[in-house]
């Protein structure tokens, strides 16, 4: 049985970095808004879906302060002079579907010099794991059209998938009862 509260693996990226793949933590507040800061912002934008300066203190709140049962949210963090610095993030948000599955609103958040290197494509799969276990039958995400990159991490995933787009915006939906990610 997976403890998301206390998620943390080590794992490499294809250019030798080493990781830690955590579960978010309260105290990350600060080290979420600097990697925040950190993000060009047409990252902020196709995250947001609009520009933004800063997180609101509620957004940090509501972003460091998760109940890993319903919003599940794991950061990627590099150590640089000692210090744990976040350089990706994913989440999901679960929700009842009209038919009573559980289903999940998945995000994901990769600082731009560390694109290219998977991470979103791992943190899906961590992500898959745990959701599998919390009886999660499928993952949606709202993607715009120009963000090819993170329709390529999903096409990708090994998880039967469905599209469907409307004005810039492509609906994903991932089967998490399908073959594993």
């Amino acid at each position: 049985m997976i403890d998301a509260a206390t998620y943390d693996e080590i794992e490499k990226l294809k250019n030798g970095t080493t990781v830690r793949i955590r579960s978010i933590r309260p105290d990350d507040k600060g080290r979420l808004t600097e990697a925040f800061r950190n993000l060009e912002s047409e990252s902020i934008y196709t995250r947001f879906f609009q520009q933004k300066k800063a997180l609101t203190d509620e957004e940090l709140k509501a972003a460091t302060e998760v109940d890993f049962e319903n919003v599940v949210a794991l950061v990627v963090t590099v150590r640089e002079a000692g210090e744990e610095t976040i350089i990706a993030g994913g989440r999901y948000a679960a929700f009842e579907t009209a038919d009573n599955r559980r289903s999940a609103e998945v995000s994901f958040t990769v600082e731009e010099d560390y694109q290219g290197q998977g991470l979103a494509g791992r943190l899906l799969r961590h992500l898959t794991h745990i959701a599998r276990e919390k009886g999660i039958s499928q993952f949606e995400a709202e993607v715009l059209s120009g963000n090819k990159a993170m329709l390529t991490v999903f096409s990708h995933s090994g998880l039967p998938m469905k599209k469907r787009s409307e004005d810039g915006v492509v609906h994903v939906t991932l089967s998490l009862t399908g073959p594993a990610a």
